[in-house]
């Protein structure tokens, strides 16, 4: 076993006398060591109650004659980071995360891996330290939030929230109706109930075979998914206990393979993934040592079918309908019907993905739709091009509000909060391309997500009738006509630092392009005396940071 070398022999004599002070007994020695690594933190709703989580996990190894050491990892609320400078350090939270699982699974050789996620940044953190390691491991997130309700019935998540301040600010709605949202949007513990970044990666986990069939969609605090932590827990036991080269199959970069990149995708075009996904994904692709280029994203959305509306998106379908109707795997089994769009490919329980699903059956048709009746021929996402994006940029076509062809002024903003302060001030108009940079990797740094600007656009009843264009990012309950990741970013001296007032923008979402309606001349002019605007940051982190990150189109690693 990989333990062996901290507890095998008469010179780590040591070692095991401090792995006593733990409460290890002789017997201990001779069992696979199982890294319990816990994001609990009791400033998330996904998150508070995953120390109890890992009490279930840790009870179910010992029971599989295996020994669990839980850690923990940081966490930051996007949520409650928003719209401050806390959310300065959401992205960078990911780095410090992935090192944090690579430093304690191989300061300690521990055996094998079980990460328990949920939120945010956290799940592609863990995934790209324990794709370092490479280990046997497996993930099993806390599981979705139930949707809230109004007095009336109605579904409603954060989302709703968000876009209530906005219609608040533009007198749509009082106060009393604002503090209604408020109280009864988020029901319970849970990541958000939406199609937002977190159950975006703890689906497309399903989906790469990483994590058992229901890890996106049971909801959290029931007894369905207390069974799926008992299960995970059984399954990581059972192959820390294979031999070496049985195990083999088991490591992580053995399942987490270019296949299993390529599957992430198909499954978040078919259910409309937050934008996030790219991000992540390009990131863990760069850990797994595969490489994936950005284009390729686009190929793979021609080829799917849009089948699934979750919130934002659409607003009354939220995780727990999807779970009702059949959950991940009944998605990927009507996908798969389409050609060879699905890639076979070893999934963690044993066997392949397609023995996974081909029991998988749609119970409800009006929550996942049929290949034959998608919402849209194509998936969710796209990449678009042009000389605005050079090296690409990411809209959530599922999230469309209006037209996929967008032509408007410029009106231009150099941070977020300068962008809310002209949006709520009514400086942002009809026909307008709000232009928000100075945000990216680099920019801001750490790529603020854009959910108050977007919230506040569709709040003020506008989301149809302006774009926003970003080299930030955008949280999974964006909605609108919202352009985000351009790179190169405004920080690096990309083309969106030089847009000025009144400058036209075509956005078609159907041709995959994004222009500068001005001429090369004008340009090449206003590059002459260009200087990038770079922030004051007290911050050392944060220094260290925008030293280091790469841009978006690279998936924000950090150039090592």
């Amino acid at each position: 076993m990989r333990s062996d070398e901290i507890k095998k022999g008469y010179q780590r004599a040591p070692h095991r006398s401090l792995l006593r002070a733990t409460g290890l007994k002789d017997e201990d020695f001779d069992k696979p060591f199982i890294g319990v690594a816990n994001s609990f933190n009791e400033l998330i709703p996904g998150h508070f109650y995953l120390n109890k989580v890992a009490e279930i996990i840790k009870d179910e190894i010992r029971k599989n004659g295996c020994v669990p050491f839980e850690f923990n990892v940081i966490g930051v609320d996007d949520g409650i980071a928003m719209g401050h400078d806390g959310m300065l350090y959401s992205l960078p939270s990911r780095e410090i995360i992935a090192n944090s699982i690579e430093t304690v699974m191989n300061a300690h050789k521990l055996d094998a891996m079980i990460g328990i996620p949920n939120c945010d940044k956290i799940v592609p953190g863990m995934i790209m330290g324990a794709l370092r390691v490479n280990v046997p491991t497996l993930f099993v997130s806390g599981g979705p939030m139930a949707a809230g309700h109004l007095s009336d019935g109605t579904p409603i998540d954060l989302a709703s929230v968000f876009e209530g301040v906005g219609a608040f600010e533009a007198g749509e709605i009082d106060e009393q109706k604002l503090y209604e949202l408020e109280c009864n949007a988020c029901p319970s513990g849970g990541s958000c109930s939406g199609m937002f970044t977190a159950n975006s990666m703890n689906t497309l986990m399903e989906a790469m075979g990483i994590a058992l069939p229901g890890n996106g969609t049971i909801l959290a605090l029931t007894k369905a998914r207390e069974e799926l932590f008992r299960a995970a827990a059984r399954r990581i036991c059972e192959i820390a206990k294979m031999n070496q080269e049985e195990q083999e199959q088991f490591k992580l970069r053995n399942i987490l393979n270019e296949n299993a990149v390529h599957n992430a995708f198909v499954v978040d075009m078919a259910m409309g993934g937050s934008s996030n996904t790219v991000l992540h994904m390009l990131a863990i692709a760069n850990e797994a040592e595969v490489d994936f280029d950005i284009a390729k994203i686009n190929e793979i959305s021609k080829e799917v079918a849009h089948i699934a509306k979750i919130s934002p998106s659409l607003t009354t379908v939220h995780m727990e309908d999807i779970n009702r109707a059949g959950g991940v795997s009944a998605v990927m089994k009507e996908i798969s019907k389409r050609g060879n769009i699905l890639k076979n490919n070893p999934v963690i329980e044993g066997g392949m993905l397609f023995d996974r699903i081909k029991d998988a059956q749609i119970k409800d048709y009006n929550i996942i739709h049929s290949i034959d009746n998608p919402y849209s021929e194509v998936g969710g996402l796209a990449i678009l091009f042009g000389n605005l994006a050079k090296q690409g940029c990411v809209i959530k076509t599922a999230g469309i509000v209006g037209e996929r062809r967008f032509k408007g002024k410029a009106i231009c903003f150099d941070s977020q909060e300068e962008a809310i302060e002209g949006i709520t001030s009514g400086k942002v108009k009809e026909g307008h391309v709000v232009v928000l940079r100075y945000e990216g990797p680099k920019g801001g740094p750490g790529m603020q997500e854009m959910l108050s600007p977007t919230s506040l656009i569709m709040g003020m009843g506008l989301g149809d009738k302006v774009a926003l264009i970003t080299d930030g990012r955008f949280s999974g309950a964006t909605r609108g006509l919202s352009v985000g990741h351009i790179s190169p970013e405004a920080a690096e001296g990309g083309l969106i630092a030089l847009v000025q007032d009144g400058d036209e923008i075509l956005i078609d979402v159907d041709e995959y392009k994004i222009e500068l309606l001005v001429s090369d001349e004008e340009i090449a002019k206003r590059k002459e005396n260009f200087k990038p605007i770079v922030k004051p940051l007290k911050s050392r982190w944060l220094r260290q940071y925008r030293k280091l990150v790469t841009n978006a189109s690279n998936g924000a690693i950090l150039d090592a």
